[in-house]
């Protein structure tokens, strides 16, 4: 395993992330522990969660994935062994504080101390923000994304989360903070009000990032790299879809888009064109999609973190073995050009 400094907090995350989010849907209990036992195993030390999940989500999944990891640390005693990472979640789900959970200081510590509960833990290794109360781009949003907001009250309520987080890292419930699904004035705003009141900083963001989805690509890979504010990429394989087995209209049983009773917005032509595209550049190299894929984005040197998920061990073995695969220049080109042919392909 390879590992990668988190932000300027001091702590070495591994590469590679455990993504949890299906533990509690498409995976249960004893195949959330099994995964855990394995990642561990494998030199993975950073395990990512959040109160919304499982998803696709629901009120009835709702704290389940927390619920899972806390068991886990219970029956091993293995809490001091992983970096845990956690999320309070934004204002829209109805069955998360009446869907009235703005990310202010009332929320934050109801949602903290929820949080706490259901992982039977002390304190939370890095504590992010799901999504940007005023809106984001993420989630499929960016055709339609107009930000339009106060700035003042946008200003005023970031001063008083971080006040918040600076109470709760004084009280030992959390460690360091985090971004996610923010923007790069989002980003800059943040560390520029921590650094004038001397506040929490935050250690990293986790947004959207793969093959088929590279936005975080110029802007803010600048801000990651310049103000040591890590990526920590969620959805490497673009929920599965890199893999080829959603292709032509496919559904295979149990698989995520199956419980999509909205469909998915990444379902495009021109998506489906690009994972084609990038399917026979694996082929011509002899690498499997999924780790060609994995391997790109471990070799971005603005990412601190990687975050794979699985719903069957076979997957979770093959995701933790792109850790291993280096990708020649010939390989990279060929990216490059697909790319190029499909910058944006949802």
């Amino acid at each position: 395993m390879q590992y990668r400094s988190l932000g300027r907090t001091g702590l070495n995350v591994s590469l590679i992330c455990l993504g949890t989010m299906t533990w509690g849907r498409q995976n249960t209990e004893s195949d959330g522990h099994e995964q855990m036992d394995y990642a561990l195993e494998r030199g993975i030390n950073f395990f990512d969660t959040a109160e919304m999940y499982a998803v696709p989500p629901n009120a009835e999944t709702y704290g389940k994935t927390e619920t899972i990891i806390g068991t886990w640390f219970k029956k091993t005693g293995n809490r001091e062994k992983v970096i845990l990472a956690s999320k309070i979640a934004g204002a829209g789900l109805p069955w998360v504080r009446g869907g009235k959970a703005i990310i202010d200081r009332s929320n934050i510590l109801a949602a903290i101390d929820g949080s706490l509960k259901r992982l039977q833990t002390d304190y939370i290794d890095l504590y992010q923000l799901h999504w940007p109360n005023r809106g984001s781009y993420a989630f499929n949003q960016v055709w339609g994304y107009a930000p339009k907001f106060d700035r003042q009250q946008v200003e005023d309520n970031f001063l008083d989360v971080l006040e918040t987080m600076g109470e709760l890292v004084k009280a030992g419930k959390i460690r360091h903070i985090g971004l996610s699904n923010e923007t790069a004035w989002g980003t800059m705003k943040w560390l520029q009000l921590s650094e004038k009141k001397a506040l929490p900083r935050m250690a990293s963001i986790q947004n959207e990032y793969s093959l088929l989805y590279r936005l975080f690509e110029p802007d803010m890979h600048e801000v990651a790299m310049a103000e040591d504010v890590g990526l920590l990429a969620w959805s490497p394989l673009a929920t599965g879809m890199i893999s080829g087995k959603y292709l032509d209209g496919k559904r295979p049983k149990g698989s995520r888009w199956t419980l999509l009773t909205a469909g998915t917005a990444r379902d495009t032509p021109q998506a489906n064109s690009a994972v084609k595209a990038y399917m026979a550049v694996a082929k011509k190299h002899k690498l499997d999609v999924c780790q060609m894929a994995l391997a790109f984005v471990n070799s971005r040197p603005f990412v601190t973190s990687n975050i794979i998920g699985a719903t069957t061990m076979e997957q979770l073995k093959a995701n933790i073995d792109s850790i291993d695969i280096q990708l020649s220049p010939a390989v990279l080109s060929d990216i490059d050009k697909v790319r190029r042919d499909f910058p944006i392909p949802y």
